[in-house]
């Protein structure tokens, strides 16, 4: 059983929606950790996230400002920490397909920075957040994603006798984030119609509560080198349209530069290297320090058929009209009503 009790943790991205969840989530389960460092560069949300968690009652938060960007920055914030989780990111499609370099220093150099800082730091667990755009990217997002989570798999290689396992755990679209189809449609309802991309269109559905819960899971259970993926929900755009503004006129505008009609988290390629344990798809590294057999027996896990892949809109499992709008009031906002 995860014990963080007397852990120092880091996390990047820490003021993002994920990194709010997984400090509240730590210090709900884990009230006597010895340090939880913030680790982000806006100050302005540095300080409002400050207000929620005040250091007269939170003794062991701490926030600073730097940028993943920064190695020598970051290496100094890693001194003493025990664990870092991964969270920040450019993950804004449009603004990465206009500004790439950008995106590359911060998902790609960013992510080098992290393991650089953890091998100098006597860092023991690492787990890093992927997405779903990761697997075959057609966009420079989700391409430099790919990248970071081979060089996070990869960093396993070159820990040498450290006591040091690196993770990835990759995810759908989170319900409610920042920037998503949801908080979107809410806002735009009011004008009474709602943009769809395409009618076909299908996403993965994950709450930020479970993708916090994979996060604790690898830190745990990670032997080094997997990358971990739920086993999740899919919904149609079309019908979480539905579920918010059901009389909204749907207008079709077209899939936007770099979107894909249905998300994959596992491609068919990847399923050389994947097996099923019972909460989790876990694709293992393809030059693995480990057995894989004795992986499967600690697991109770499986090998998936050759050719397998997980694809939102190949899902077997799905979320309807009635179930996306009782996601929306358990995760987004608890007074929604049609």
């Amino acid at each position: 059983m995860l014990d963080l009790t007397g852990k120092s943790i880091l996390i990047t991205g820490g003021t993002g929606s994920f990194g709010k969840k997984f400090v509240e989530m730590v210090y709900q389960r884990y009230p006597n950790i010895r340090r939880l460092v913030v680790y982000s560069r806006d100050e302005l949300k540095q300080f409002e996230m400050s207000q929620h968690y005040p250091q007269s009652t939170y003794k062991s938060i701490r926030f600073f400002i730097g940028d993943v960007r920064d190695g020598e920055r970051l290496k100094r914030a890693c001194e003493g920490v025990d664990i870092i989780v991964h969270a920040a990111a450019l993950k804004q499609v449009p603004a990465a397909e206009y500004n790439p370099m950008e995106c590359i220093k911060t998902n790609v150099f960013g992510a080098e920075n992290v393991i650089n800082a953890a091998l100098d730091n006597g860092v023991q667990r690492v787990v890093a957040l992927s997405t779903d755009k990761a697997a075959a990217p057609i966009n420079l997002y989700g391409a430099t994603k790919l990248c970071s989570d081979k060089l996070f798999v990869a960093a396993n290689n070159m820990k040498g006798s450290r006591d040091l396992r690196f993770s990835v755990v990759r995810y759908g679209n989170v319900i409610g984030s920042r920037g998503s189809v949801v908080p979107f449609f809410l806002d735009k309802r009011k004008e009474g119609v709602l943009p769809i991309t395409h009618p076909d269109m299908t996403r993965f559905n994950i709450s930020l509560e479970e993708g916090v819960e994979m996060v604790l899971y690898a830190l745990e259970n990670a032997w080094g080198g997997e990358i971990f993926v739920p086993k999740i929900p899919s919904y149609r755009i079309t019908e979480v349209a539905t579920a918010i503004a059901p009389d909204a006129r749907q207008e079709i505008i077209g899939v936007r530069p770099g979107e894909k009609l249905h998300e994959e988290m596992i491609t068919e390629t990847d399923s050389l290297n994947t097996v099923e344990t019972d909460k989790y798809y876990v694709i293992t590294p393809s030059t693995p320090t480990w057995s894989v057999d004795e992986y499967l027996k600690a697991f109770n896990g499986r090998r998936v058929e050759m050719g397998f892949k997980y694809n939102s809109g190949t899902n077997t499992d799905w979320l309807n009209v009635g179930q996306i709008r009782e996601q929306i009031r358990l995760h987004v906002d608890p007074a929604f009503a049609v």
